[in-house]
C-alpha cells in the first residue's frame, strides 16, 4: 500500500485549502482511510476518515462543519476540502489506510490502528 499527500501550503486564517492522497495497493471497499495531523509538540490526531463499507465519514469535533472528506474510487484519492482555517489548524497532515475489519466498521480516529501512512504534507495558517 502506499499513500501520497499533496496540497499542503501557507493560507491566511479563514482561508481555504484541499489536500488530496493518491493512494495504490487497496482493495475496493475493503478499508478505511483518513486524514490526521500532528502539530509541533503534540501527538498525532485524527481529523476525518472514512469507511469504504458503508461510504461513511468521520470528523473529529474541532473540524466538523468546516472540513469535508470525499474519495473519488475511479481516481484512487482521497481529499480533504478545508474551509474556514484557522491558526490551531497548522500542522502536518497525513494520509493513513487500515485494512482490518474492526477499523473498516468502526471509523475510527485512533492512529494508532492505522497501518499505513503517507510522508505527509504541511500546512500553515497565519492570522
Amino acid at each position: 500500500v502506499q499513500l501520497v499527500e499533496s496540497g499542503g501550503g501557507l493560507v491566511q486564517a479563514g482561508g481555504s485549502l484541499r489536500l488530496s492522497c493518491a493512494h495504490s495497493g487497496l482493495v475496493f471497499d475493503d478499508y478505511a482511510i483518513g486524514w490526521f495531523r500532528q502539530a509541533p509538540g503534540k501527538e498525532r490526531e485524527g481529523v476525518a476518515c472514512i469507511t469504504t463499507s458503508d461510504g461513511a465519514a468521520h470528523y473529529s469535533d474541532s473540524v466538523r462543519g468546516r472540513f469535508s472528506i470525499s474519495t473519488d474510487n475511479a481516481k484512487n484519492t482521497l481529499y480533504l476540502q478545508m474551509n474556514s482555517l484557522k491558526p490551531e489548524d497548522t500542522a502536518i497532515y497525513y494520509c493513513a489506510a487500515d485494512t482490518t475489519i474492526a477499523t473498516m466498521f468502526s471509523g475510527t480516529l485512533e492512529p494508532r490502528v492505522y497501518d499505513y501512512w503517507g510522508q505527509g504534507t504541511q500546512v500553515t495558517v497565519s492570522s
